[in-house]
């Protein structure tokens, strides 16, 4: 039975081609698009899950209250590790770390600039990476050692066995290579080519070596005995800061490591979400996609009933039975699903490396899988079954002597229930088009708002080596404006793009008691203002050239009003246990989140010592390759052994929308594959329709009826059904984007215009794809409709 099943079923396929593509490739459409975000959605929720005893890794965060709210991080004292391990119950390991940084890493006159982190040994007992060589119980011990992922070793050394061979950090310390590991794998959220003993940090940053309860400079991980001590062990977190320092009002507590890539973003010392937000609405996206391929099969199925109720009634006349054809069109359904899933595999496979490089990740199918195949077991047999349930029971409903009577079915239930499942397909294709247009609005919005400097033609040299000498800096700064490639250069003690270095150790007059207000700090080289394009509101610039200015600082607008001066020129502010003295105002401008409001600021003359980046201003009137050509000489020629670090600061600024873009992108991408899969829904009842009032529209031919009259007629049913989508739909889309945007603090309103460009492109799209198939059926011989009557 199987046997003639699968016969009638490929019979039935090839006698109707056109129909099989459609069929066929709306399918392969929805189940490739599905598959793609399944395959991104495995992939962010796969972070951090890959190590032995992630379930009991926690990450250690520092709730800080400051400024009328709760400021939250994953940074902490260096004390931190050790008092954990002492004093917290159910403590297994505890390590601190240093966020990674890029060093130069050399073999003779191989040099390379490597992601570096420093650890104590305790971090390799939590993070089990994968060792190829060297011993994991005696490695991070020794100062002067360093441990190689596989491909650095591999740039380092070749084929050669590393193991105990020396290297060069930052052209100071000798190094011996003590273990080799496995690479760290993409989906983590600590990342780094190399590990160095913690020692070796503090050997190399003597500040470090003091306990500082109030310095948060590096990252703390705790692995627990069992979960059953979180609860107690985090009662005891709460009160660690101030058992420790007097009248340090800052909280810790134990954040799951499994959480921390989707579930970063903290309001007022709880976390409310992240990225995982964005996960659910591509799981929605992705079974909303499935869900319209399976309802394109049901129309285009059912739209062809006419054609095959004579077959349903000859076999039911012969003694099939209803179950037997049900069993029929499923198995086609099955059948059709099989060879759809091949083809999306095919799609797959393609678009795979284009999605990679969109979204700057490393996506892949896992063969090898076991979950991956069961999942696609079970996704094939919901999308057979799922697209084959409807047209099986509607076509083997067929009563034999009236079909073969050649009596009209009776199909108002069903031309009913399809209208509804256009109609929810359109609904979701009204909603995908009003949030895409509002996420491309916000987007662009933040990123043309001004940010209160001009970025363009501005590029940043991180300092290395021997930049960092007072007076390389200043030779460097005099040859790159003499060489005529810039018009102004300044320094800065971060990335000028970058958030960090705050501090609440700031006292000024009229400070309410008790209150703690988090300040940003930044140290800056003379010509500041000139150079980064900001404006100076009051006041004077610092300069770095004589020591005059090295007890003066200047505020940024933020700062006055935090601080409530109405005269800040001249005013005395105490920060850190020194008083000093405010000599200008800075216009605002975003060196964070580009989303939210401006910090207070302060800044203080950079004195070389804390100088990370030289910004420097392209000279406009100069060709930009050699511009930049002259610049990584001049650099070269100061420190020869690094290679030079520069980027464009707007690229870095760009980096900060990275989420947003994604979301964007997607949303684009597979709200364009759902709408476009929705047409082949609105195709199928269209066909049906057509199917179903051949003979009417004929009569109106007969009676004089034009071309025109006929496809207003027929188009008209169809504005109906999108009209009362998008009615349903803008409610739906108006609370969805509501909820995004209140997350902004800087966001547009909803204006009217996406609702309009959502049902303008709903109509459109409705009124051109049933046309295609009207036109055929209003341009028919009447006489091939009625010549039976």
């Amino acid at each position: 039975m199987f046997k003639l099943n699968l016969k009638i079923a490929l019979r039935n396929l090839w006698k109707n081609k056109g129909f099989s593509l459609i069929n066929i490739g709306g399918l392969a459409i929805g189940l490739a698009s599905c598959m793609i975000l399944l395959l991104y959605i495995a992939y962010e929720w796969s972070y951090d899950k890959q190590y032995t005893n992630a379930d009991k890794t926690y990450v250690v965060y520092q709730n800080a209250p400051a400024n009328g709210k709760i400021f939250s991080w994953a940074w902490t004292p260096n004390i931190m590790a050790n008092e954990i391990a002492v004093k917290i119950p159910g403590v297994k390991y505890a390590s601190h770390a240093s966020y990674t940084s890029s060093k130069l890493i050399s073999v003779g006159n191989n040099k390379i600039s490597s992601r570096l982190n420093f650890a104590d040994p305790n971090f390799i007992k939590i993070f089990d990476y994968k060792f190829i060589k060297g011993n994991p119980d005696q490695v991070l011990k020794d100062v002067n050692t360093i441990i190689l992922t596989k491909s650095l070793s591999e740039k380092l050394f070749g084929n050669e066995d590393p193991i105990n061979k020396t290297i060069k950090l930052e052209n100071q310390e000798v190094l011996k290579v003590e273990a080799v590991i496995e690479d760290v794998p993409v989906n983590s959220s600590i990342t780094f080519e190399c590990l160095a003993p913690w020692s070796l940090f503090i050997k190399r940053e003597p500040w470090a070596r003091e306990p500082n309860w109030g310095n948060n400079m590096c990252l703390t991980v705790v692995q627990l005995k069992d979960n059953k001590f979180l609860a107690e062990a985090n009662a005891d977190m709460k009160g660690i800061y101030k058992r420790n320092q007097q009248g340090n009002t800052a909280e810790a507590l134990l954040f799951p490591l499994t959480k921390w890539h989707l579930y970063d973003d903290f309001q007022n010392g709880k976390s409310v979400g992240g990225k995982i937000e964005q996960l659910k609405i591509f799981l929605l996206l992705a079974f909303c996609i499935l869900l319209i391929a399976c309802v394109n099969f049901m129309n285009l199925s059912t739209a062809r009933s006419e054609r095959r109720s004579k077959e349903v009634g000859i076999r039911k006349a012969i003694g099939s039975s209803r179950k037997s054809l049900i069993g029929q069109f499923l198995l086609e359904s099955v059948f059709i699903t099989l060879i759809s899933t091949i083809i999306a595999f095919i799609l797959v496979e393609v678009s795979l490396p284009y999605f990679n490089n969109l979204l700057n990740i490393g996506l892949q199918i896992d063969y090898k899988s076991i979950s991956f195949w069961g999942t696609l077991l079970m996704l094939m047999i919901f999308t057979g079954f799922m697209a084959g349930s409807y047209p099986a029971l509607y076509l083997s409903s067929f009563e034999p002597i009236k079909v073969l009577k050649g009596l009209k079915i009776k199909s108002d239930a069903s031309v009913s229930i399809r209208k509804v499942l256009v109609v929810v397909q359109f609904v979701f294709a009204a909603c995908l088009i009003v949030c895409t247009s509002v996420i491309y609005q916000q987007l662009r919005y933040v990123k043309n708002k001004p940010i209160g400097y001009n970025k363009s033609n501005l590029v940043q040299i991180a300092v290395q080596g021997k930049m960092g000498n007072n007076s390389k800096l200043d030779l460097l700064k005099t040859q790159m404006i003499n060489s005529g490639a810039v018009t102004g250069v300044t320094f800065f003690s971060k990335d000028i793009t970058e958030s960090g270095n705050n501090t609440t150790d700031v006292h000024w007059q009229g400070k309410p008691a008790g209150e703690s207000i988090l300040f940003n700090n930044r140290g800056i080289g003379s010509d500041f203002i000139k150079t980064i394009g900001t404006e100076l509101v009051a006041g004077r610039e610092l300069s770095t050239i004589t020591k005059k200015d090295s007890n003066s600082i200047m505020l940024n607008e933020a700062a006055v009003k935090m601080m409530n001066l109405k005269n800040p020129i001249g005013a005395k502010i105490g920060y850190w246990g020194v008083e000093k003295t405010n000599i200008g105002v800075v216009k605002d401008f975003v060196v964070e989140s580009a989303y939210q409001k401006v910090a207070p600021m302060i800044f203080y003359p950079s004195y070389m010592d804390d100088v990370q980046v030289i910004i420097a201003r392209l000279n406009p009137n100069q060709n930009i390759s050699s511009s930049l050509e002259t610049i990584d000489n001049l650099v070269r020629q100061i420190e020869p052994d690094y290679p030079v670090n520069r980027k464009f600061v707007d690229e870095a600024f760009e980096g900060k929308f990275q989420n947003e873009k994604l979301l964007g992108t997607l949303s684009n991408w597979f709200g364009g594959f759902a709408i476009f899969i929705s047409c082949l829904g609105l195709l199928g009842l269209a066909l049906f329709m057509a199917e179903q009032r051949k003979k009417e529209i004929s009569i109106r031919k007969v009676l004089g009826a034009s071309t025109a009259n006929i496809l207003t007629l027929l188009n008209k049913d169809f504005i109906k059904l999108v009209a009362i989508a998008n009615v349903i739909a803008f409610p739906l889309a108006y609370i969805i984007i509501n909820r995004w945007l209140s997350a902004f603090e800087y966001r547009i309103s909803i204006s009217a215009l996406p609702f309009i460009i959502a049902i303008s492109l709903s109509v459109l799209i409705a009124i051109l794809t049933v046309s295609i198939q009207s036109v055929k059926v209003a341009k028919a011989n009447p006489v091939d409709a009625l010549k039976y009557e």
